[in-house]
Parts: C-alpha cells; sequence; structure tokens
C-alpha cells in the first residue's frame, strides 16, 4: 500500500442539508475491534469440528490460510474506497459513483440482506451457547420445521436483541467501547486455548492432517465469505471514524488479518486437543477443547463464555452496519424517508436500527432450523456485493485516475487494477460456488429466501430514476432529484 498527501484530521462528518450529520467517537483500537469483532462470531465454536472433519487438521488450517488470503485482496479494494469515500454507507458510495444509483441499490439491497440474516443468526446463536451451561428447554410453544421451540429459550435471543438495539440507539461510543472491551475478553480467551495447546495438546490428534483432498478442502473453502462477513463494517461507519481516511484504509485491512489468523489458532488448537472420536461427539468442539486441554469443565464454560461474547461482537457490528446503509439508501430515496433519519441527540439511525432489533427479536420465536434457510441465503448476498464493489473498484481507477486516494493501494500504476480484478474474480468464483451442481449450492429452501427479499428490493428499485450519471456528483444530483419529488408530493 501506499499513500497520498491527505489531511491530517478526519473530514467533517457527512449531512444532508442542514441536518446534523453522525458523532465522530470510534478511534483507532474501536474502530480495528468494531471489523474483528463483526468477523469472529459464533460459527467457530459449533463448526470447527466439521471443518476438521471434513478437510482435516491441516486441510482446514490451509482453507482458511488461502480462503484469507483471498478475502485479504478483497479487503484492499475496501481500503482504498473506504479512504477515498469516507462515507456512511460503505459499499452505496463507491457503486454510486462508479456505476450509478441503480448498480448502488442492487450491491447496497444484497450487503443489507447478508448483514440481516447474521444479525437474525446470532439472536439464535446465543441461546444455543448458553444452552450449553443451562438448560433453557422450558415451556414448549410450536415444532417449527422439526426445530422446537421454548419460550425461555427464545426470549434469551429476545431479550438480548432489545439490549444490543438500545445500546446501539445509545451512541457509537457506548456501542465502540462495549465492542472493543468485549472483543478483548474474548481474545484473552483465545490466548488462553493457545497455551493449554502448547502444554497440553497432543500432535498425535493432528492425524489425519487431509481428508477428501480437494473435496474436503474445498467444502471448508465455501464458509470462508460467511466466516469473514463483517470487515466491510469499518466503512459503513466511515462518518464516525475520528481518524484520518488513510488510516481507516488500513484499518480496515488489517482486521482481516487478523480474523484469518484467529481462525487458523482456533483449527489447530482444536485438533491438537481432540481427537476424531471426540470431534465425532461434540457439540460444541472449541469448549470441549479447552475443556480437555485444562481438564475441568470450568475452563469448557469459559470458552462458552468466548463465543458468546463473539456473538455480542458480531451482532453489535454488524447490526451498527446494516443501520448506517439502510440510512444512507432512505438519504437517496431508494428506501421510505423514515428509515433516513438520526436521533436528535445521540445522531444514530434510530428507525433504522429499530427495524433491525425488531428482526432480531422476532427470530428465535421461527427455531434454529427456519433461520438455517435464512443464514444460507445471506451468504451469495453477500459475495455479490462484494463483486460488484470490486468491479466498481476497476471502473474507478481506470475512469477517475486522478480522484483523490488518501490509500492507494498498488501505487499509482496498473498494480492496483491488478488487485482490483484479482478481487472481482476472487468474488465471481465464490459466487459461482453456491450455483447448481456447484460444491458450496443452496438447496430450495435458501433459494426461496433469496428470491423474496430481491422481490421485496424490486418494490423500491423501480422507482429509482436510471438518468443519473454515475461520477463523483451521482449521490449529491440523485439527493436533489429525491427531494424535488418529495416538495411536488
Amino acid at each position: 500500500m501506499s499513500t497520498s498527501p491527505s489531511k491530517s484530521a478526519a473530514p467533517a462528518s457527512g449531512t444532508h442539508g442542514n441536518t446534523p450529520g453522525f458523532n465522530r467517537s470510534l478511534g483507532a483500537l474501536s474502530t480495528l475491534t468494531l471489523g474483528v469483532g463483526a468477523m469472529v462470531g459464533f460459527g467457530w465454536v459449533t463448526l470447527v469440528g466439521d471443518w476438521i472433519t471434513s478437510a482435516g487438521s491441516l486441510g482446514a488450517a490451509g482453507a482458511f490460510l488461502i480462503g484469507g488470503l483471498m478475502m485479504a485482496i478483497v479487503a484492499l479494494v475496501y481500503s482504498e474506497l473506504v479512504a477515498a469515500m469516507p462515507k456512511a454507507g460503505g459499499e452505496h458510495n463507491y457503486i454510486m459513483r462508479a456505476l450509478g444509483p441503480r448498480w448502488s441499490f442492487i450491491g447496497s439491497w444484497a450487503i443489507t440482506g447478508g448483514y440481516a440474516t447474521v444479525v437474525a443468526f446470532e439472536a439464535v446463536a446465543l441461546p444455543r451457547a448458553i444452552g450449553y451451561v443451562v438448560d433453557l428447554e422450558h415451556i414448549h410453544l410450536w415444532t417449527i420445521n422439526e426445530s422446537e421451540v421454548y419460550l425461555i429459550w427464545a426470549l434469551v435471543g429476545s431479550i438480548m436483541a432489545i439490549v444490543i438495539t438500545i445500546i446501539n440507539i445509545l451512541g457509537v461510543k457506548i456501542a465502540g467501547g462495549f465492542q472493543m472491551f468485549v472483543v478483548l475478553f474474548l481474545f484473552a480467551i483465545g490466548a488462553l486455548q493457545l497455551i493449554g495447546a502448547f502444554t497440553g495438546g497432543s500432535p498425535a490428534n493432528l492425524e489425519p492432517m487431509f481428508v477428501d483432498g480437494q473435496v474436503g478442502f474445498f467444502a471448508v473453502l465455501v464458509v470462508v465469505p460467511f466466516m469473514f462477513v463483517g470487515f466491510d463494517v469499518i466503512p459503513q461507519t466511515a462518518e464516525e471514524v475520528n481518524l484520518p481516511p488513510r488510516k481507516v484504509g488500513r484499518i480496515s485491512f488489517i482486521s482481516v488479518t487478523i480474523a484469518a489468523v484467529w481462525y487458523i489458532l482456533i483449527v489447530l488448537t482444536v485438533s491438537l486437543a481432540l481427537d476424531d472420536a471426540a470431534l465425532a461427539e461434540s457439540n460444541l468442539p472449541a469448549a470441549d477443547a479447552m475443556g480437555a486441554l485444562f481438564g475441568n469443565q470450568f475452563f469448557a464454560n469459559l470458552m462458552v463464555a468466548a463465543g458468546i461474547a463473539g456473538i455480542l461482537t458480531s451482532w453489535n457490528s454488524l447490526q451498527m452496519g446494516a443501520s448506517r446503509l439502510i440510512y444512507s439508501l432512505a438519504q437517496t430515496g431508494m428506501l421510505p424517508r423514515w428509515l433516513g433519519v438520526l436521533h436528535p441527540r445521540t445522531r444514530t439511525p434510530v428507525n433504522a436500527l429499530l427495524v433491525l432489533g425488531g428482526i432480531a427479536t422476532l427470530a428465535p420465536f421461527f427455531g434454529s432450523k427456519a433461520l438455517g434457510w435464512i443464514v444460507d441465503a445471506g451468504s451469495p448476498m453477500i459475495v455479490i456485493a462484494y463483486l460488484i464493489v470490486s468491479i466498481s473498484f476497476v471502473i474507478l481507477r481506470r475512469r477517475e485516475p486522478n480522484m483523490e486516494r488518501p490509500l492507494r493501494i498498488g501505487g499509482s500504476g496498473n498494480f492496483g487494477i491488478v488487485i482490483g480484478v484479482a478481487s472481482a474474480l476472487i468474488t465471481a468464483f465464490l459466487t459461482a460456488l453456491y450455483l447448481p451442481f456447484m460444491p458450496a449450492q443452496l438447496g430450495i429452501e435458501p433459494w426461496v429466501v433469496f428470491g423474496l427479499w430481491w422481490l421485496a428490493g424490486l418494490i423500491f428499485f423501480v422507482g429509482i430514476p436510471g438518468g443519473v450519471k454515475p461520477g463523483p456528483d451521482a449521490e449529491e444530483e440523485l439527493i436533489r432529484i429525491v427531494e424535488a419529488k418529495r416538495r411536488k408530493q
């Protein structure tokens, strides 16, 4: 990466018309933990055993190494774009400038859908994690698609959804401070497991190191996009970061590197702790691995606490990021105007947060299996958004070579374009993996959910003016058109 001259301070917070914008309250550490915490959720606690049995200990670690490198290339693209356009909504702004409002809506609607699915997933993951320590299956309500729903179990997820929403509404400083504390706790427990792996792990448990060759490798690789969702939360909150733009871009890239190292270490430490038989019997392999390494259930429960911390960090980050995207879409007339309202005191997109909080509050009452379809539908949405952003990066490099870029990856030559093309190819490849007859092909139900999301988006898409030309003034021009229509009404 290289940098070009820029102002040492962050630009003023964005405004629309005479309305005050966001508060700039996030520092370097809180911004970094926002991105890292979004990626390091709860999936590793439950899924690490499947990764190891599918590809072997080194096969799974290798898949995350390669997958992490692929996502790092995508993160490089985002790093330059967020430094050049540090505005709330991230993808919405990049695609708007490169491809115009309609493509901007498609990319933004895709990533919003992906974020919403993860928020719903975390509302179900929390009671599942707590259920490892405390029995929550009391007062049976109903069965949905073979998933038993219990009132106490569901209320745990719903109550936390309300708490997370309140934290986000109270202000980005409070949400960022909460995020920083919980991520540091999570990494402290991870360091403890690493120490346990060195002192109590058995190298013999690493066997088999590879399982099913390429098939096993791809079985793990296809989960990478979902496990790395969240580094792009940093661009969503760029107007609330009190740092120079180039530093924001660098932090976005660094967060992916940290998450990749975390996943690789989790795979290796669990492999050292549990043999094949123990992995097959475990519901929460990371927790059972911790208990085995230290020979005490207390340490297993401690790892469950780390998993709960991961749930909260991912949930907090992605609800924050999704709300900023919804806010930006509403400000440009792509979603109802009331979704683009900031709280008069805390300067947070309160209505967007309430909508997302409502989704998370209801999610646990639908059972875990139905929500699995929603999560599966969200994965291709996310990589579609990454693909459109990568294409936008290449277009902007070609069409606007002199655009101010405080952080210019690959220098001023063609190497930056090569990185952008590589990012586009990677994300196109990941998107293709979800299609029928491919390694990560989705079942019918996730495609139904996918279709319903885009059918809902079509209602808003048809009203977006198509005559706005891409360019640096595209968003302002679209806002003028929207405001003129509103005045006529």
